[in-house]
């Protein structure tokens, strides 16, 4: 589908960037102009990512463990040094957890929540001067229905989500007066690797899914979303039309928190 190239000039930093919802975004970002630093943990991924997407250059990949202050410093660096500007900072790295009352400790609540809700804020706190040098931006943060609703065996990840609306909406507060707006997509049930369970199992794959959420209707559209579901709201919130939006939670889910 052609672009109409509405993020012409502007460049942005994708955490989580090498698959999924955050590969979709980067895609789509480049696909409206602008130019974009993936980073990810995975730096094999990442590699494959950058290079299948950046034709003429307008593409970096870089190693990024968002819990790593000197590694998200680099990554804003280099998006400045090699494009002279950061605009846009997209929040989408985390992991998924999915984990019973007998099998929780401490560790590893504290660990999703380094990952999922701490990296968010670490790379805000040092994106928020680049972007500042740059008039103002959007920062993005990838929430989950899992951080407005309760669910079982979920416990590390949806206080982490639930964290992130919450931060998304004070930062948005605390960063106004810069002229950087903070906004949330809260996704649904979207088709990546992180619908697979600890079991093993494709989650949407289930006779559970295939009956309560699609035969029953909990999904009203009827069926689980695609990454590209989520990268047009992602454009949408970091593009100019959504200058005078801050601090909102966009659930983008097939309608099914409407259900509950």
């Amino acid at each position: 589908m052609a672009k109409d190239r509405r993020l012409e000039g502007r460049v942005a930093l994708v955490t989580g960037g090498a698959r999924g919802i955050g590969l979709a975004i980067a895609t789509r970002f480049v696909a409206e102009g602008a130019k974009v630093v993936i980073g990810d943990i995975d730096v094999d991924e990442v590699q494959a990512a950058a290079k299948a997407l950046g034709a003429g250059g307008e593409v970096l990949a870089h190693a990024l463990d968002v819990t790593r202050e000197q590694e998200i410093a680099a990554a804003v660096s280099e998006a400045e040094t090699r494009f002279g500007r950061l605009d846009i900072l997209v929040n989408n790295a985390a992991i998924q957890d999915m984990t019973t009352w007998d099998d929780l400790t401490y560790t590893h609540y504290q660990e999703v929540l380094r990952i999922n809700l701490d990296g968010a804020l670490l790379c805000s706190m040092m994106a928020v001067p680049a972007l500042e040098r740059a008039g103002g931006g959007r920062i993005l943060n990838t929430a989950s229905i899992m951080g407005l609703v309760g669910s079982k065996e979920s416990i590390p990840y949806s206080t982490a989500k639930g964290g992130l609306v919450n931060l998304t909406r004070c930062l948005a507060c605390d960063l106004a007066d810069k002229n950087i707006t903070v906004n949330a997509i809260a996704p649904g049930f979207i088709d990546t690797r992180m619908a697979v369970t600890r079991h093993g199992e494709h989650e949407h794959q289930t006779e559970y899914f295939k009956t309560v959420y699609l035969k029953y209707g909990k999904i009203p559209l009827g069926r689980a979303g695609t990454p590209d579901d989520i990268a047009g709201p992602a454009f949408f919130l970091c593009s100019d039309d959504a200058r005078y939006v801050t601090g909102q939670i966009l659930t983008v889910d097939g309608g099914v928190t409407m259900t509950f």
